[in-house]
């Protein structure tokens, strides 16, 4: 301490104080007011901003208040350094905190906008958020005159290391970060694994990607399986996709008169379903002679996957009571069994007679005499049972 402290410096280091603590108070009130017309703005980057600067503001108003403070008092050179270092990282911290929630903030705002980019996968926005931290920690080292060349010497020959016995997870780092990259998958699609794991995708992550069936369990598959294996994405290139309903008529039914009402059925279905495409164009296509039926296919259109369940259910209902209206049979398969003539015998009775058991083309044959076997005995018969 150079000179003895009076009271005007602590009057002077007072009215810093205080004045920071006003800045404060006032700034926290505005960014208040400015956080509640943000929420009236379509873009959400602006909400992210303000809510930023409620926390960055206020603090730096109170490093400055104790910075100025410190500078009135009649401190040592010693402890002004410390008081203005710790100050500093004090600063240098809010603000890293405050940049890493902007920038993952903004990220998450871009992905969420667009179609084709990834809008809930939180590896872009870890990512981005371990950048802006790792880069204000170095700065904080630097501030302090800690040199950071030997930690970034130490970091990359470490780093090898490292890489070598994390391969495994790596490998679903940037198996994830390609995912995303190639937009092959992206959260809220519905896919399917060949080796039968499907659901929508809730998010992808730095190391796994969660599938969400339609039992609401939850499915989690490493990123690098999911890259590797076969896929089918019902989401792409379109959401809406169409759906086959196999049906069948008897022979006797008149085909342009099942056309034409399928057709109604389908126009109701699509209009009146939740999930379902109104300016679907009805389709039927008659393709098979079958045993017992003319076999005919079904497109209908669905606004996406998890719909078809619906709207299959409420055709089929439907479209058979309309064809009961109607008139139109859908018979059931037929099957004619008829048994083949065998070698098996039949013993006959002890007391003679004309003729075996049964008549022609029953059980039996065409006669029998005392202890014989009746000739030409056996399963027969042309009757079809």
């Amino acid at each position: 301490m150079n000179r003895a402290l009076t009271l005007d410096d602590c009057v002077l280091a007072g009215i810093a104080l205080a004045a920071g603590l006003l800045v404060a108070f006032l700034s926290r009130t505005l960014l208040r007011w400015l956080a509640k017309h943000a929420k009236r703005t379509r873009w959400s980057g602006d909400d992210v901003i303000v809510d930023a600067l409620r926390t960055v503001v206020p603090w730096a108003a109170i490093a400055g208040g104790g910075a100025a403070a410190a500078a009135v008092l009649p401190l040592t050179r010693t402890v002004q350094h410390t008081v203005n270092q710790c100050l500093t990282v004090l600063l240098i911290f809010v603000v890293t905190v405050s940049a890493a929630r902007v920038v993952a903030g903004l990220v998450q705002s871009v992905t969420s906008s667009r179609s084709g980019v990834a809008g809930s996968a939180t590896i872009f926005v870890n990512i981005t958020r371990v950048l802006v931290l790792a880069i204000g920690f170095l700065v904080v080292l630097q501030t302090l005159g800690i040199s950071i060349a030997p930690m970034l010497t130490a970091l990359g020959v470490g780093g090898l290391a490292v890489a070598l016995a994390l391969q495994d997870t790596l490998a679903n780092l940037f198996a994830g970060i390609h995912i995303l990259a190639s937009k092959t998958v992206q959260p809220g699609d519905y896919i399917k694994l060949s080796s039968g794991e499907e659901g929508y995708v809730e998010d992808i992550n730095w190391r796994q990607t969660t599938v969400r069936n339609l039992s609401n369990n939850l499915v989690v598959i490493p990123n690098g399986q999911l890259a590797k294996t076969n896929m089918t994405n019902f989401m792409r290139p379109e959401q809406q996709l169409t759906i086959l309903v196999q049906v069948g008529v008897a022979y006797d039914s008149d085909l342009e008169h099942v056309e034409r009402v399928t057709k109604e059925v389908v126009t109701e279905v699509m209009t009146e379903i939740t999930g379902a495409v109104p300016d679907h164009e009805p389709a039927v296509r008659f393709h098979t002679f079958g045993d017992s039926r003319i076999g005919f296919t079904v497109i209908l259109g669905v606004g996406e996957f998890s719909d078809q369940y619906r709207i299959k259910h409420e055709f089929i209902k439907r479209l058979h009571r309309r064809y009961r209206a109607e008139g139109i049979r859908i018979p059931a398969p037929a099957r004619t069994v008829s048994l083949q003539q065998g070698a098996a015998v039949i013993p006959q009775q002890r007391t003679g007679g004309t003729g075996g058991i049964g008549g022609t083309g029953g059980i039996g044959g065409t006669g029998g005499t005392g202890d014989g076997i009746a000739p030409d005995a056996g399963l027969g018969g042309g009757r079809p049972i």
